[in-house]
């Protein structure tokens, strides 16, 4: 078991890790199984996305619509807080993800990349398990 720490920005950050994924798969020298990867805490997510600019606009316009920011959501009662759309934002997408591994390489599209989106309303440090599982 590995564990990668990303610094974000909060709000809705995409961070491509696709790089420091495969560095921890290198080091084990897996020929063929699975990289699972999780994010602790309740507002980041991990997925996979196109590295793209404007599709990561894109994807910030559409959960601003699903789950905004700026509403009063019945969690900020809870804490006294103001995250309830980051919690609602990372179970939509869920905090992990499993990738194949063919010859030492993790098993992506052409333009697929593995990223954590960190939802939460401040830059925060995260932490993201990496289980490398050889089959």
């Amino acid at each position: 078991m590995k564990v990668i720490n990303i610094r974000t920005r909060g709000w809705t950050d995409i961070v491509d890790i696709t790089t420091q994924v495969q560095k921890e798969l290198e080091k084990e020298k897996i020929g063929n199984g699975l990289a699972h990867l999780f994010v602790i805490g309740s507002t980041a997510s991990l997925t996979t996305i196109e590295d793209d600019e404007n599709l990561f606009a894109d994807l910030k316009e559409i959960l601003e619509k699903i789950a905004p920011y700026k509403k009063n959501w019945q969690h900020h009662k809870t804490w006294s807080d103001d995250n309830g759309a980051a919690h609602l934002r990372a179970s939509l997408f869920g905090p992990s993800l499993t990738i194949p591994i063919i010859n030492s390489k993790l098993f992506l599209g052409t333009w697929q990349r593995i990223v954590l989106i960190d939802f939460d309303t401040h830059p925060r440090e995260r932490e993201i398990i990496v289980s490398l599982i050889k089959t």
